[in-house]
């Protein structure tokens, strides 16, 4: 059965790119039927995208959006670093109707001042930043495709798919050090914005936790990605859940590439 939820957040797809897991995706996408969509930034990879990879199922996801918007779902578009030509556009407040292309909101959710943002914008602000990028990026891509072509040996047998990037993160001294410095990056930009929570996305690590910044304590949410975790952020009821396509795949609530639509909901 579709599940309706109040707001669904979710970010770094990276769409036109052999990375993106645009078939789980889909069927999360499928297993829904959202009260508003925030696409939190590097939906559609542009920095690959004149590499001319573009499957059906990649299109099939775009299409799936549509069908929201075209059915009454306002779509929020936050611009991400990968799409950062589009910021030329959601600086005049740009906007297909239903879909708001914008870089960055903020929404008063049940009293809590909540910021929503891509976070790229605290990249400025942590150290080392410019070498972690130009080194990181690459090494990422290509652990990302062997990671890719490992999952597909393991499906094959029946086995569960693995994260090797999160490996590697949790090993490397570095990178887990930079993991933090944007989680405390991004908690002082929501209090500097009075906010009592942030949303973002951008470093692929879903993370849902109350950060400490001076006497504040705002609660840091990141909705992960669609290459490797597969997770978004569900907003039902006053509450935030961090969800994966794994584990509702494990309760019955999507099915391998389908999902139960017992009920229509419009």
């Amino acid at each position: 059965m579709r599940r309706t939820v109040d707001i669904v957040v979710i970010s770094d797809v990276h769409l036109g790119t052999q990375a993106c897991r645009a078939e789980e995706l889909l069927a999360y996408l499928k297993s829904i039927w959202p009260g508003r969509l925030v696409l939190n930034g590097d939906i559609i990879d542009m920095q690959q995208f004149r590499r001319g990879f573009w499957p059906d199922a990649h299109t099939k996801v775009v299409r799936r959006i549509l069908k929201f918007a075209a059915g009454g779902v306002p779509v929020f578009y936050v611009t991400g670093n990968h799409e950062a030509t589009l910021r030329r556009y959601s600086n005049s407040g740009f906007d297909f109707g239903r879909i708001q292309l914008v870089d960055r909101l903020e929404w008063d959710l049940d009293g809590q001042r909540t910021l929503i943002f891509h976070g790229d914008a605290c990249d400025r602000s942590i150290d080392r930043i410019a070498w972690l990028a130009a080194l990181g990026s690459w090494a990422y891509d290509r652990v990302e495709q062997f990671g890719n072509q490992l999952n597909r040996v393991r499906r094959w047998f029946g086995a569960r798919p693995i994260s090797l990037t999160n490996r590697v993160k949790r090993r490397i001294v570095q990178a887990t050090a930079y993991i933090a410095r944007f989680e405390q990056a991004c908690a002082a930009h929501a209090v500097r914005a009075r906010c009592d929570a942030v949303v973002c996305g951008h470093i692929h690590q879903p993370a849902q936790r109350t950060i400490a910044v001076g006497a504040e304590r705002p609660t840091y949410l990141n909705s992960g990605d669609w290459v490797e975790n597969c997770s978004a952020l569900e907003y039902q009821r006053g509450i935030w859940h961090l969800v994966t396509y794994d584990d509702l795949a494990a309760r019955g609530l999507v099915i391998e590439g389908r999902t139960e639509e017992t009920r229509a909901v419009v």
